[in-house]
């Protein structure tokens, strides 16, 4: 008799199996979706008509094949599988911050997070650093730190909050303090090859390169995806979690690992990704890749020195992220994606003159994201905020729009 699984572990043994019978190196090329860009959309109807229900199970059954193929993508470039464990830890005196990132004492937009005064906060505060084995292997052992209030016994819904580029989960204390005094589980770990899974200051560039160079890893944004499902294996088995009010949420590279963990993990049940969500391909076809490219240079210098290019151009982008990311700009990217995540609540949070994340870029992701949500009648649980004259920057609005947000749809 098979032990008990969670809802992911029971798809990924399906997925191992029919992998397994039916070996698929990749997942197609495109998938096609019946949202196509409508003008206008029904916000009167009350009920579902017979054409809305079909176009619900048809949106339903176009997610689930393309969560099936990102999980197989996923689990193909795993190393051995181990038995979800986990060892004590303890707090990180100095956290590693790579490359020139050198991080204020504080981030204002972070510090203005709402919180609830509470007398003694400091000694009524429970911390807890622990470590996640997800997989066999030194990226394998996932830091985590999580906060909470010791006097409520409580199960409390949770959010998981992941940094940028180059930071750790200790930079994110201000907002796991904040939530944790308005009675959440806070939770924060390090992605891949930063933080505690970094050995120097250039161990993110390196990986990047490295999965250039050699096909194995996928460190931009999939590999963490997979630490985030195993995370949400841990949540709902604690016992001061609410296991169907679980959200995450993240900033830059952080959003965009909030956003993929909600696409590939449905107990992921409120989704806030701040200045992450961008239209790779748009980007390409509409020559808006670079501010992207400098963000993780070196990468791209690599390639183009062998590609043998005498320059960064489009070429070299659309190799790089399907060497190192697979179908980013096509399957998975945020038209296909976003909608996926419906009709679990999805606030999306961008400066609009982000460079990386171009508003233009995400006119398709929004207008099939609304389709979907408006087909399941919940299109209050769809937003998009654009902050007028911010460019790639996380303020204290959109911090506080974020708050507002979980507030609504997870404290109920």
């Amino acid at each position: 008799m098979l032990p008990h699984l969670s809802s992911t572990q029971s798809l990924m043994h399906t997925c191992l199996l029919k992998s397994l019978l039916f070996p698929l190196a990749h997942p197609p090329n495109f998938v096609s979706y019946k949202y196509g860009i409508r003008t206008t959309i029904n916000k009167a109807a009350s009920q579902p008509t017979t054409n809305t229900i079909v176009q619900m199970e048809s949106h339903s059954h176009d997610s689930q094949k393309l969560r099936f193929d990102f999980l197989q993508l996923l689990h193909s470039r795993r190393s051995a599988n181990v038995p979800l464990s986990v060892e004590i830890g303890k707090p990180v005196a100095d956290p590693l911050y790579q490359d020139n990132t050198l991080p204020k004492t504080r981030s204002e937009a972070m510090e203005s997070c709402p919180k609830v005064v509470i007398k003694n906060f400091k000694e009524l505060l429970k911390e807890e650093n622990l470590y996640l084995i997800t997989e066999s292997g030194e990226q394998g052992r996932l830091p985590v730190l999580i906060m909470s209030m010791k006097e409520n016994e409580e199960r409390r819904p949770a959010i998981v909050f992941l940094h940028s580029t180059n930071k750790c989960k200790e930079w994110l204390r201000p907002l796991l303090e904040a939530y944790a005094s308005r009675g959440y589980v806070a939770v924060a770990i390090d992605s891949r090859y930063h933080g505690e899974r970094a050995g120097n200051k250039t161990t993110y560039r390196d990986a990047l390169i490295s999965s250039w160079k050699r096909g194995d890893t996928m460190p931009f944004i999939y590999d963490t995806v997979w630490d985030l499902i195993k995370l949400a294996d841990y949540l709902t088995q604690r016992e001061d979690v609410d296991p169907t009010r679980i959200g995450i949420t993240g900033e830059s590279l952080g959003g965009m690992h909030a956003w993929f963990a909600a696409f590939a993990e449905p107990r992921y049940s409120v989704v806030v990704p701040i200045i992450g969500v961008q239209g790779f391909r748009w980007a390409i076809d509409n020559d808006k890749w670079q501010a992207r490219v400098d963000s993780i240079r070196p990468l791209f210098e690599e390639a183009q020195k062998d590609l043998g290019k005498s320059a960064i151009d489009k070429e070299v982008v659309e190799k790089v992220w399907d060497r190192i990311a697979p179908f980013l700009a096509s399957s998975f990217d945020s038209p296909y994606t976003i909608p996926a995540i419906a009709p679990r609540p999805l606030l999306i949070v961008n400066g609009a003159e982000d460079p990386r994340c171009p508003l233009e870029g995400l006119e398709i992701p929004r207008l099939r994201a609304s389709n979907g949500y408006a087909d399941a009648h919940c299109l209050h649980k769809f937003k998009l905020i654009a902050q007028p004259g911010i460019g790639h920057q996380m303020t204290a609005l959109m911090v506080k729009e974020a708050s507002d947000w979980f507030d609504k749809f997870l404290k109920h």
